[in-house]
This record gives C-alpha cells, structure tokens and sequence, in this order.
C-alpha cells in the first residue's frame, strides 16, 4: 500500500502529465499495480570503493557452446580482482539493429546472449545497470506488428504524423528524415515517428497503457536484479506539435515518475538519465533533488579530449570549477568512452569554437569518424566515433608504454572527480580502433564495439609489455588507489586547482577517519600534455609548494594520519 504523501506526489504527476480524468484513471491502475509489487530494502548509497564497467553481454567472442554473458561473467572473475563493483550489461534482450538498442521484447534475453539465469550469476558478485530503451522500440517487436496489423490493443502505442507534417521544429539527433512510412494490414500507409533509425519507432507516452506497460518492465527489471536503470535516450520521450520535442516538461516528469515509483516501494533502484546533450541541459535531469539520482558527466569526454589534442587544460578546468559541490542523494557518472562516440555536443560553449574544430580535425587526422545531426542550418558534427586509446595516444607517441601514460593520464583526469567513474570495456583492456568494423557492419560506432576472441585478450593481457596489459593495470591500480581512500567518496569536496597549459590537477578532502582527529587529503596531479610540466600547491597547503609532471605523468599523493604514499604513473602504469 502506498501512503498518503508518496501517494499524492504520484497523483501530482500523473495530473500534470495526462490531466484531470485522465491522470485520476491512470493513478487508480498505477495504485493497483504497485499494490501487488513486491517492496524494496531501501536506498543503497555509494562510497569510494564503487566504480562501473560497461559491457556488451557478448563483449567477447569464444567457444560456440559458451554464452556470451558466461563467457564474460567468467573473464571478470579472473580479471576483475575487486576493481569493479558495478556492471552495467548493455541492452541484452532480442534486438534487429543498433546492437541492442532496437529492443524486441524487453521481457526475455537473447539467446545470443544467454539467458537470465546468467544475468542472475553476474549479479551475485555485481551490482547491475540495466538499460531501459523507453523511447523507441524495433519494428519487428510484437507490439508494432500488432499495430500495423490493427489490434486495437496497440491502436495508440506509436506515434504518427501526416506525410507534410513540418518539422522544422524538431531537434534532430540524427540526418534520416523523421518519419518513416510504414503499410498496415488495411493497405492505409502511416507515418511513424523515427528519432534514431527507420528500425526504431517511438512510442507514443500520450497513451497511459504505454506508460503503465514500461511500469511494468521497470518493476520486472528490478526483480531482475537491476540496482541502476539508465533511461536511454530519455529526453526525446515526450512530441508536441510546435515543440523542440527534446526536454519537454512532461518527459521530466515521466522521470520523476519513475523515482516516485521507486521511492513509493523503498526499492533498492536509482535512476540514471542518459541525455548527451549541453551541460546546463543535462544538470537539469537532477530536477529538484526528485527526479534523476544521477546523470552522465557528458561534458568531460570531450573536454579531456580536447585537452590532450591541444595541450591546453584551461576550459577543462573552468569547467570543472562550475561543477555543483557534492550533495547526498545525487550524482555524477563520470566517463570517457563508452558504446557511443564521443559526443561533441555537450563541449557546445565550453570550448573556443576554432580550437574545438582544430581538435576534431586531429582527431581525424589520428582515424577518428564523424557523424552528424540535422539542424535548421544544415548537418553538423555530432560524435566522434573512434577508439578512445587510439586518438589520445596514438602509434606516433612512441612505445607502448609512453602511449600506456597519456591514455592513463586521461583516467587519471576520470577517476579523480568527484562522482562515480566508469569504464567502457575496451578502454579496461586496452582495444584500439577496429578499423574494419565501419565497412564491415556498416554504421560508424562499429569502430568501438568489436567482439575479440577471449583467448587472444588473455594472451596480450599476460605479456607485460604489451599496450593491453599496461592499460589493463594501470587502470586497476588507479582504482585499487581509489578504494583505499576515502578522500574519493562521491559526497566529499572537491577543489579544482589553478594551474597552466596542459596540467588538470584538483585535491580530494579532507576527511577524517572513524576514530581519528586528523584530516587526510589526496592530491590528483595529471600533465595531459606532452612537455614538462609542474603544478603549484601553495594555495593546497601541500609541502613542497611545486610537483614536476614529466610527459603525460599522472601523479596522486595521500596526505594525512601521519602518512603519505603515492601513484606516479612515470613509474610505470602499475606502480605506486
């Protein structure tokens, strides 16, 4: 049973969103779905020793008698060695297209995949993301061939427009046209809505039976072991004539409904927004403190890029001098690579607009791809589509464990905020760009999404000198780091430090200890460039007032409780 005040922010909610009779019905039918769903433990927080990784169920290829989950979920219980608590399984149901993101049932998972007595095994040593494509689904879903075919149970679940229906309004993601024509059983052709792909329709959340079945997935998704449910694509939910059709107030309150749901069964669930869009835009999703728990940190991909293609920190530090202190409750995801390119979007303003087009030059210069979006003044740029290792520390840099270095010193830049870090898969293991993979599957992103063979990764993991093994441990060791000190709990402050040209260093702290009177501080010091470099700690207090950076050095010192040990990645990637 819900009560009265969790209750009325439910009806709230539903009012705004489908108005007076309509909202009352829907609140009765929400009420008596979450009457019969089972009640969460509570709210789990995060501390220091969190980090996520982000994978394909089939990240890596093998034996065809193995499942793709089975084979992965073994490879992290060799090779995992406690850096990661979360994991965050890519969209894993039966899909026809954007490997995984055109989801036919949400309701099984593919069998190219495994099965969800595989999920079930991940999830007893992981905390588990789950994705939510709530937006669009695939046209081969049971429910767009029940609506092409009239079943009225499906009558309103997508959402359509006449033929000359104008546009111009609409904040385009991509440069395929909007709607997509498709032919009913009658022969009436109708035009649907398709944000991302002409295999992705989008579902019409106008109709509360759509909202109230994506209830029902999410409850599901919950009992399926999921911690973390990531809304992709979320803010493009909500169409309105006349409307960007991007951040409409009523997707923000789907969102908030969402939470609402989760906080009115105390389930053990958070709420991560994925909106790669300007940074003010993406902050938004926090709401009042009511709608998402965390959001991505999509302005630091490119940031960071930019940094170590132009050997110049400044707007990555002004940046992060405006990021909001620390507040319990929510937070934010912190990333460099991920399934996606790397979106440039979200660098809109905090960047010089030439020495940001002269970064995306060298980056295709390095092998980088480019897609675009649509908008009123024609295609622009819209992601990279690269291997994050292959752009920032390219084969010219030199040997294996220079390049090892200046991709590190982009980690160290990661790790070191405040917020939660996460990995993609092959940044952990040190992929470069699979070159092939565009031609081959015919779509830019397939540059960062290969499938290697186990045995081969294993192989170059053990070799020491190798570039994947270098990655491999300096990434763990910056995380083994990480959990060791407190100084990097999501909660505690942050203090972005002045400095010049290539150098991004901040201090953790302080915090004290259980038991003890005394402060303690860790110094994240990272030289994104490849020069000499120092950076002044007069106004940290640390002594001495100056630390040298050699090239592409990341070093990290632990002060306080009468100690101090250290992380130079000069030493070696794995050294400390």
């Amino acid at each position: 049973m819900v009560n009265a005040d969790k209750k009325e922010v439910l009806e709230s909610l539903l009012g705004f969103i489908y108005g007076g009779e309509a909202g009352r019905r829907t609140l009765s039918a929400l009420l008596s779905l979450l009457d019969t769903a089972k009640r969460g433990p509570g709210l789990h927080l995060f501390t220091h020793q969190d980090a996520f990784l982000i994978s394909y169920g089939d990240m890596l290829s093998g034996a065809a008698e193995e499942s793709g989950l089975s084979r992965l979920g073994k490879f992290l219980e060799r090779r995992n060695q406690g850096s990661f608590t979360y994991l965050h399984i890519l969209p894993f149901h039966p899909y026809t297209s954007d490997d995984g993101f055109s989801v036919v049932n949400y309701r099984e998972v593919d069998p190219r995949f495994g099965s969800w007595d595989d999920i079930a095994a991940l999830g007893s040593r992981f905390k588990l993301v789950f994705d939510f494509v709530v937006n669009h689904g695939s046209v081969q879903s049971p429910w767009f061939r029940g609506f092409l075919a009239g079943d009225d149970a499906y009558a309103r679940w997508y959402t359509t427009r006449p033929e000359d229906y104008d546009s111009s309004s609409v904040v385009r993601p991509r440069t395929h046209p909007l709607l997509t024509p498709f032919v009913q059983r009658d022969g009436t052709t109708v035009y649907v809505w398709t944000t991302f792909s002409a295999d992705q329709v989008d579902y019409d959340f106008s109709n509360p039976a759509v909202l109230l079945e994506f209830v029902r997935i999410f409850l599901e998704f919950v009992q399926g072991g999921a911690r973390i449910i990531r809304l992709d694509a979320i803010g493009y939910l909500w169409k309105t004539d006349g409307h960007p059709c991007i951040h409409h107030p009523k997707t923000h309150a789907v969102v908030k409904l969402f939470r609402a749901i989760a906080g009115a069964l105390d389930l053990d669930v958070l709420i991560l927004t994925e909106t790669n869009v300007p940074h003010l835009q993406n902050v938004a999703y926090f709401g009042d403190g009511d709608e998402a728990h965390m959001v991505y940190n999509f302005a630091l991909p490119p940031l960071v890029l930019h940094t170590l293609l132009s050997g110049d920190a400044a707007p990555l530090r002004a940046w992060a001098k405006t990021l909001p202190p620390p507040e319990t409750g929510w937070f934010f995801l912190n990333y460099l690579a991920s399934h996606d390119g790397i979106g440039l979007i979200p660098a809109k303003g905090l960047v010089d607009d030439a020495a940001f087009a002269a970064t995306i030059a060298e980056a295709r210069k390095r092998g980088a791809l480019v897609s675009y979006k649509d908008t009123p003044n024609g295609p622009i740029p819209y992601e990279l589509n690269c291997s994050y290792l292959s752009i920032v520390a390219p084969p010219s840099l030199g040997s294996a464990e220079i390049r090892a270095r200046a991709f590190l010193a982009s980690h160290g830049a990661l790790f070191a905020l405040s917020g939660l870090p996460a990995v993609y898969f092959h940044s952990w293991i040190g992929s470069e760009a699979w070159t092939e993979g565009p031609e081959l599957l015919g779509y830019n992103r397939a540059v960062n999404r290969e499938r290697p063979p186990v045995d081969s990764v294993e192989k170059e993991l053990d070799d020491p000198h190798s570039l994947r093994s270098l990655v491999y441990r300096g990434i763990n060791h910056f995380l083994q780091f990480r959990k060791a000190e407190e100084a990097f709990s999501p909660q505690v402050a942050q203090k972005v430090l002045d400095a010049d040209g290539a150098v991004f260093a901040l201090l953790r702290g302080p915090v004290v200890s259980a038991g003890s009177a005394e402060k303690r501080w860790v110094l994240c010091a990272q030289n994104l460039g490849g020069s000499p470099a120092a950076v002044q700690l007069r106004e940290a207090g640390i002594a001495p007032d100056t630390i040298a950076l050699e090239p592409w050095e990341t070093r990290w010192i632990a002060l306080g409780d009468g100690e101090r040990w250290e992380l130079s990645t000069a030493k070696g990637p794995a050294a400390g």
